[in-house]
Protein backbone atom coordinates (compact mmCIF):
# COMPACT_ATOMS: atom_id res chain seq x y z
CA UNK A 1 0.00 0.00 0.00
CA UNK A 2 1.60 3.56 -1.09
CA UNK A 3 0.12 5.84 1.60
CA UNK A 4 0.59 9.70 1.16
CA UNK A 5 0.09 12.08 4.43
CA UNK A 6 -0.47 15.63 3.61
CA UNK A 7 -1.17 18.89 5.87
CA UNK A 8 -3.44 21.62 5.23
CA UNK A 9 -2.29 24.44 7.09
CA UNK A 10 -5.26 26.40 6.58
CA UNK A 11 -8.20 23.69 4.84
CA UNK A 12 -11.01 25.03 5.38
CA UNK A 13 -12.65 21.96 8.57
CA UNK A 14 -16.11 22.51 7.22
CA UNK A 15 -18.42 22.13 4.15
CA UNK A 16 -19.52 25.55 3.67
CA UNK A 17 -17.17 26.78 1.18
CA UNK A 18 -17.96 27.26 -2.68
CA UNK A 19 -16.31 24.98 -4.72
CA UNK A 20 -15.57 28.53 -6.85
CA UNK A 21 -13.36 29.42 -4.77
CA UNK A 22 -11.22 26.53 -3.05
CA UNK A 23 -7.80 28.45 -3.63
CA UNK A 24 -9.25 31.20 -1.18
CA UNK A 25 -12.56 30.86 0.50
CA UNK A 26 -11.57 27.07 1.85
CA UNK A 27 -8.36 27.42 2.70
CA UNK A 28 -6.18 26.67 -0.34
CA UNK A 29 -8.00 23.49 -0.55
CA UNK A 30 -6.89 23.18 -3.98
CA UNK A 31 -3.51 22.08 -2.99
CA UNK A 32 -4.80 19.58 -1.52
CA UNK A 33 -7.29 18.54 -4.43
CA UNK A 34 -4.27 18.11 -6.42
CA UNK A 35 -2.30 15.92 -3.91
CA UNK A 36 -5.37 13.65 -4.05
CA UNK A 37 -5.50 13.66 -7.84
CA UNK A 38 -1.45 13.13 -8.00
CA UNK A 39 -2.01 9.93 -5.09
CA UNK A 40 -4.55 7.91 -7.57
CA UNK A 41 -5.04 9.04 -11.14
CA UNK A 42 -3.18 6.73 -13.92
CA UNK A 43 -3.81 7.32 -17.51
CA UNK A 44 -6.59 5.65 -18.20
CA UNK A 45 -7.22 4.52 -14.32
CA UNK A 46 -7.04 4.95 -10.54
CA UNK A 47 -4.16 3.73 -8.37
CA UNK A 48 -6.15 1.22 -6.27
CA UNK A 49 -2.93 0.25 -4.23
CA UNK A 50 -2.79 3.82 -2.39
CA UNK A 51 -4.28 5.89 0.03
CA UNK A 52 -3.99 9.28 1.24
CA UNK A 53 -5.03 11.45 4.35
CA UNK A 54 -5.52 15.27 4.27
CA UNK A 55 -4.92 16.71 7.38
CA UNK A 56 -7.12 20.37 7.86
CA UNK A 57 -5.90 22.40 10.19
CA UNK A 58 -7.90 25.14 8.97
CA UNK A 59 -11.16 27.42 10.76
CA UNK A 60 -13.22 26.53 12.08
CA UNK A 61 -12.74 22.70 13.53
CA UNK A 62 -9.61 22.06 13.53
CA UNK A 63 -8.20 19.47 13.37
CA UNK A 64 -9.83 17.05 10.82
CA UNK A 65 -8.39 13.99 8.81
CA UNK A 66 -9.98 12.93 5.60
CA UNK A 67 -9.15 9.71 4.36
CA UNK A 68 -9.31 8.92 0.67
CA UNK A 69 -8.82 4.70 -0.41
CA UNK A 70 -8.15 3.94 -3.54
CA UNK A 71 -9.62 0.14 -3.45
CA UNK A 72 -12.86 2.10 -2.74
CA UNK A 73 -13.09 5.30 -4.54
CA UNK A 74 -16.06 6.54 -6.88
CA UNK A 75 -16.83 9.29 -8.12
CA UNK A 76 -13.45 11.02 -8.22
CA UNK A 77 -12.58 12.76 -11.41
CA UNK A 78 -9.25 14.31 -12.74
CA UNK A 79 -10.11 17.70 -12.01
CA UNK A 80 -9.49 19.87 -8.48
CA UNK A 81 -13.33 20.12 -8.19
CA UNK A 82 -14.23 16.62 -8.49
CA UNK A 83 -12.11 16.29 -5.32
CA UNK A 84 -13.48 19.47 -3.67
CA UNK A 85 -16.73 18.31 -4.02
CA UNK A 86 -15.90 14.76 -2.32
CA UNK A 87 -13.94 17.01 0.46
CA UNK A 88 -17.23 19.71 1.11
CA UNK A 89 -19.61 16.09 1.27
CA UNK A 90 -17.30 14.68 3.89
CA UNK A 91 -16.49 17.65 6.04
CA UNK A 92 -20.50 18.67 5.96
CA UNK A 93 -20.90 15.21 7.97
CA UNK A 94 -20.70 14.87 12.20
CA UNK A 95 -17.46 13.05 12.76
CA UNK A 96 -15.59 12.10 15.86
CA UNK A 97 -12.90 10.32 17.02
CA UNK A 98 -13.34 7.73 14.48
CA UNK A 99 -13.41 7.81 10.78
CA UNK A 100 -17.07 7.50 9.12
CA UNK A 101 -17.67 7.06 5.47
CA UNK A 102 -19.12 10.35 3.55
CA UNK A 103 -18.95 8.39 -0.04
CA UNK A 104 -17.54 5.33 -1.62
CA UNK A 105 -14.08 5.61 -0.34
CA UNK A 106 -13.67 8.79 1.42
CA UNK A 107 -14.05 8.77 5.31
CA UNK A 108 -13.39 11.95 7.67
CA UNK A 109 -12.49 11.54 11.56
CA UNK A 110 -11.25 14.39 13.87
CA UNK A 111 -7.98 14.50 14.79
CA UNK A 112 -4.81 15.24 13.50
CA UNK A 113 -1.08 14.77 12.61
CA UNK A 114 -0.10 13.32 16.24
CA UNK A 115 -2.47 10.59 16.11
CA UNK A 116 -2.13 9.55 12.14
CA UNK A 117 1.46 9.49 12.57
CA UNK A 118 1.20 6.76 15.66
CA UNK A 119 -1.14 4.70 12.80
CA UNK A 120 0.71 5.29 9.71
CA UNK A 121 4.37 4.67 9.74
CA UNK A 122 5.72 7.42 7.57
CA UNK A 123 8.99 9.08 5.77
CA UNK A 124 9.06 12.91 5.80
CA UNK A 125 9.78 14.11 2.30
CA UNK A 126 12.26 16.88 2.46
CA UNK A 127 14.54 18.78 0.32
CA UNK A 128 17.74 18.03 2.77
CA UNK A 129 16.93 14.06 2.77
CA UNK A 130 18.71 11.14 1.22
CA UNK A 131 17.73 10.71 -2.32
CA UNK A 132 14.77 8.37 -3.13
CA UNK A 133 16.56 6.91 -6.15
CA UNK A 134 19.16 5.15 -3.73
CA UNK A 135 17.28 4.56 -0.98
CA UNK A 136 17.55 1.17 -0.34
CA UNK A 137 14.12 0.84 1.39
CA UNK A 138 11.03 3.02 0.96
CA UNK A 139 8.35 3.31 3.88
CA UNK A 140 4.37 2.62 3.80
CA UNK A 141 4.15 6.37 4.04
CA UNK A 142 5.22 9.74 2.98
CA UNK A 143 4.67 13.53 5.31
CA UNK A 144 4.69 16.38 3.40
CA UNK A 145 2.99 19.54 3.73
CA UNK A 146 1.24 22.07 1.35
CA UNK A 147 2.38 25.17 0.35
CA UNK A 148 3.67 26.31 3.56
CA UNK A 149 6.02 25.33 5.71
CA UNK A 150 5.56 22.31 8.55
CA UNK A 151 5.07 24.60 12.03
CA UNK A 152 7.68 24.58 15.03
CA UNK A 153 5.53 21.83 16.60
CA UNK A 154 5.26 19.74 13.48
CA UNK A 155 9.21 20.08 12.99
CA UNK A 156 9.21 18.47 16.46
CA UNK A 157 6.94 15.47 16.08
CA UNK A 158 8.91 14.55 12.73
CA UNK A 159 11.94 15.35 14.03
CA UNK A 160 12.67 11.33 14.21
CA UNK A 161 11.20 10.23 11.07
CA UNK A 162 13.42 9.36 7.68
CA UNK A 163 13.98 12.56 5.23
CA UNK A 164 13.41 11.60 1.40
CA UNK A 165 13.93 13.54 -0.99
CA UNK A 166 12.64 13.61 -4.66
CA UNK A 167 15.54 15.76 -6.33
CA UNK A 168 17.43 19.38 -5.81
CA UNK A 169 14.88 21.31 -5.91
CA UNK A 170 11.55 22.37 -4.18
CA UNK A 171 8.73 21.01 -6.04
CA UNK A 172 4.87 21.47 -5.15
CA UNK A 173 3.32 18.59 -3.15
CA UNK A 174 1.17 17.25 -5.68
CA UNK A 175 4.46 17.30 -8.05
CA UNK A 176 6.46 15.27 -5.19
CA UNK A 177 3.89 12.32 -4.59
CA UNK A 178 4.07 11.98 -8.83
CA UNK A 179 7.48 11.56 -8.74
CA UNK A 180 7.31 9.24 -5.73
CA UNK A 181 4.49 7.48 -7.14
CA UNK A 182 7.39 7.20 -10.66
CA UNK A 183 9.68 5.73 -8.61
CA UNK A 184 7.62 3.03 -6.58
CA UNK A 185 6.05 2.11 -9.96
CA UNK A 186 9.92 1.85 -11.62
CA UNK A 187 11.19 -0.23 -8.74
CA UNK A 188 7.70 -2.27 -8.81
CA UNK A 189 8.75 -3.11 -12.98
CA UNK A 190 12.04 -3.93 -12.13
CA UNK A 191 13.61 -0.64 -13.37
CA UNK A 192 16.40 0.75 -11.47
Amino acid sequence: MRRFVVVGHRARTSGDFSLNDLPGGAGRIDVLCRCVNAAFFLSHDLRHNAECYLVLLGEPTPPKTVLFRGSELRSLNPDERSAGALLKKALSLLCGDEFRESSPGVYVRRGGLARLLGEVPCGLLHEEGGDIRSADNLPEGFLLSDHMNFTEDEDKMTRDLPRISVGPVSLHADHAITVVQNEIDRRGHGWK
